[in-house]
């Protein structure tokens, strides 16, 4: 079924002749909210009424099907992929984006909506769109399309039925932890984690009447005394942990939980979905400071949390509430970089792997902490759960004082000294400088942070160039 109608569309200038590139092609732009139509495109241009053919019904439906699609409605991915079971390296490239981008023209990349908030054509509309019968959005803080694309890639990466991305990774951790943890509750976290995390659980959380138990990674049976002891909201713990790269049990700890009636949530940077799925192992929650592995470039800064749905829409709320919300050109950079993401990660487990063991054999070396090494106290656990790969930072300590080991890393000529880790480039940090000089000697030692510890972000650069870089560096000792 179809009609004739004549909207305003594009023609090529009549008093322009053109050349041997002159060309002229038919094509059919989608655009959310308005009706599809045909037009001729060429070098020139210029507006003229034109009839064009009115697209079929099915057609139409399949709009308005795209126009709910396309702003933040799931999907079944086996409508795009089938039913046999996708490689992370084909989701790491497809994922979020074949299935849920916002349609611009024909753009092959996510485009960026840079808008700051939504209009509606008139009050029925966003009615609908209130009561879940239209899909669009409504103001920047509460959603965006580039957003909500890299949002889908993410969800669909880590296996979750939901995904929030927000500003930073610290973003996603404390937005969580206040969304999820009432005033009065109790959580359970491990000794060993990154330094603005256990700030906040130490500092901020004990305000609203929140504290906590903080125990080894590995130690199930301290796990089910303070399930036992107290009303727990939530276990939190990174895998691998920073600095010291511990990993813990999360299959173990979601059973035990789970029967307690307390939330999992794992922070997988150190690990990356390439690597680990914390979901598929029990755990309700997997966060991200996706401005390391995620987007891979040192270029961006973003914070990711997927799991469960309920789990995901109570931090959302707060979130909306809180703010914190990614930049569109941000989600933008940050999708971009997840398309490498198997690539980068595989090669930096390898890289990260041969260092570690030379590393280890090495005699100015006393101590290296790596997962991947069966010397490292929770080698079985990362075996059984990080089927990918054992990720790309490598710890270790040499054999010197905090001044030698300083002397070390202003000796190395390939790595950037310098914080963070996940992206292209090799990074190289001494913890007690660059993260807990201002805690002194005594607090550092509580924390477990060695004046002679060194931290080592594997980029993408060649092995044998970083080997070669470091055993110069050492020989300066």
């Amino acid at each position: 079924m179809s009609s004739s109608t004549t909207f305003w569309g594009w023609s090529p200038c009549a008093s322009k002749v053109l050349g041997s590139r002159g060309y002229k092609e038919r094509h059919v732009f989608r655009v959310a909210g308005c009706p599809q139509y045909q037009f001729l495109r060429s070098h020139n241009w210029q507006p003229r009424a034109v009839k064009v053919q009115a697209i079929s019904e099915e057609l139409l439906a399949r709009e308005e099907e795209d126009n709910f699609r396309f702003n933040g409605v799931q999907i079944d991915s086996t409508q795009i992929y089938g039913e046999r079971p996708v490689s992370q390296e084909t989701l790491s490239v497809h994922g979020g984006e074949r299935e849920g981008r916002p349609r611009v023209s024909d753009s092959l990349t996510t485009p960026i909506v840079q808008t700051a908030t939504y209009t509606f054509r008139n009050t029925a509309e966003l009615i609908a769109y209130q009561e879940g019968r239209y899909g669009s959005y409504e103001y920047g803080r509460y959603g965006n399309p580039t957003t909500r694309t890299c949002e889908e890639k993410i969800r669909i990466l880590e296996g979750a039925e939901d995904c929030l991305v927000s500003t930073t990774g610290m973003n996603a951790a404390t937005t969580m932890l206040l969304a999820l943890v009432p005033a009065g509750g109790h959580i359970i976290t491990t000794t060993d984690c990154y330094r603005r995390t256990r700030q906040f659980i130490q500092t901020v959380l004990p305000k609203m009447g929140i504290t906590a138990t903080v125990i080894d990674p590995s130690d199930m049976e301290g796990l089910e005394r303070a399930l036992k002891a107290q009303k727990v909201s939530l276990f939190f713990s990174e895998s691998p942990t920073n600095p010291y790269l511990r990993c813990v049990d999360v299959p173990t700890i979601s059973r035990l939980c789970h029967a307690a009636g307390a939330l999992v949530c794992i922070d997988s940077t150190f690990a990356t979905p390439i690597n680990q799925r914390a979901i598929t192992l029990g755990a309700d929650i997997v966060i991200h400071s996706a401005t390391k592995y995620l987007a891979g470039h040192n270029d961006v800064m973003a914070g990711a949390l997927a799991g469960k749905a309920d789990v995901v829409a109570a931090v959302r709320s707060m979130h909306n509430v809180l703010g914190g919300t990614i930049d569109p050109h941000a989600a933008y950079l940050l999708l971009r970089g997840m398309k490498t993401l198997d690539v980068r990660v595989q090669r930096q487990n390898t890289t990260a792997m041969e260092l570690a063991r030379r590393l280890e054999e090495h005699p100015r070396i006393t101590r290296v902490h790596y997962p991947g090494l069966p010397s490292h106290p929770d080698h079985h656990i990362a075996v059984d759960q990080m089927l990918g790969g054992f990720g790309g930072v490598v710890s270790f300590e040499v054999d010197a004082d905090l001044w030698g080991t300083a002397k070390f890393v202003d000796s190395v000529r390939l790595p950037y000294i310098a914080p963070s880790l996940g992206g292209v480039d090799s990074l190289i940090e001494q913890p007690t400088v660059i993260s807990y000089w201002d805690q002194g000697p005594e607090k550092r030692a509580e924390y477990g942070i060695k004046d002679n510890l060194i931290r080592f972000s594997c980029g993408i650069e060649s092995m044998e160039d970083i080997w070669q870089d470091l055993l110069q560096a050492l020989a300066k000792i």
